[in-house]
């Protein structure tokens, strides 16, 4: 700080981002956390005190139950399936023997940069039972027959976490990318002298190097996997019958459709929380690791 100038001086830099944060998100939580102890519609000016009879309510609901055991089966799914593909390719695009390098990197990034309603207006197309998938799958010789990939509720999941994994493989190879360009390449030359095999060489030099690329996909993955809404809704609108619903999704249809503003509330509260847990969890287990 310079002679004269006055103390508040600094704080005047940070207020816009004061205001951002505490104005627009704490504040928000304190309302909506308020709102989820109404029986409120989210129109009429009247409202009615239930206290946590929302959560309570929330506790009993199959529907809830249904979408946190959709977003697990979808988190695993997505964000294995994701780190494996990227570091593969990250691997063999890592050679200067590739011909066409930047191209494939091009190609592998694009969806990612895709607005998820055009990704998700094409896939619907593509995953209708005469749609694409059907006719690439008899093509070649397997009989997919006429299979509705986001109607049948045994493996609309799956189908949209095969969407999911489409769009944002193209990131996890990005941020592996990186990462092996940082690793030292003496580690490798060790392990050869020393007679490990390429397996041994992958499991205890290079995937112990790649922790923080690891941790940092695993983290985004479950908090994007919490928020995912506009894939679903956009697909399967949380259906067929709830086989595809989503905490997102649920909220939406709570407040927009039902006007259980209160309940929604509610549902927001408990997502809130979840990410929270599940963030802590992971960077507890990260430095653990670490130590």
């Amino acid at each position: 700080m310079t002679v004269g100038q006055s103390p508040l001086v600094p704080w005047l830099y940070i207020l816009p981002a004061l205001i951002l944060i505490v104005g627009i998100i704490y504040v928000g939580i304190g309302y909506t956390g308020w709102v989820s102890t109404l029986d409120w519609n989210g129109i009429d000016p009247t409202t009615r005190s239930v206290g946590i009879g929302n959560y309570v309510e929330l506790v009993g609901d199959p529907v809830f139950w249904a979408a946190i055991g959709h977003f697990v089966v979808f988190a695993i799914v997505t964000i294995l399936v994701q780190m494996a593909l990227g570091l593969l390719m990250a691997i063999l695009l890592g050679g200067n023997a590739v011909l066409g390098r930047p191209v494939y990197k091009v190609l592998l990034f694009i969806p990612v940069v895709l607005a998820p309603a055009a990704v998700a207006t094409a896939f619907r197309s593509i995953m209708s039972p005469d749609g694409a998938l059907n006719d690439l799958l008899g093509a070649v010789g397997i009989p997919a027959g006429s299979i509705a990939w986001l109607a049948d509720p045994h493996i609309a999941v799956y189908s949209l976490a095969a969407i999911n994994i489409w769009q944002w493989t193209g990131l996890s190879f990005l941020l592996y990318q990186a990462a092996l360009s940082q690793i030292d390449q003496n580690l490798f030359e060790a392990s050869a002298i020393d007679g490990a095999t390429g397996w041994q060489t992958f499991w205890y030099v290079l995937l112990p190097q790649l922790s923080g690329t690891h941790a940092t996909l695993a983290l985004t993955g479950v908090i994007g996997a919490l928020k995912t809404f506009d894939i679903v809704y956009l697909t399967t609108g949380g259906g067929p019958g709830h086989a595809t619903e989503f905490v997102t999704t649920y909220i939406y249809s709570e407040v927009v459709e039902q006007f259980h503003a209160g309940y929604s509330a509610a549902l927001s509260i408990v997502l809130l929380v979840l990410a929270l847990l599940l963030t802590a969890v992971q960077i507890r287990v990260y430095h653990f690791g670490e130590d």
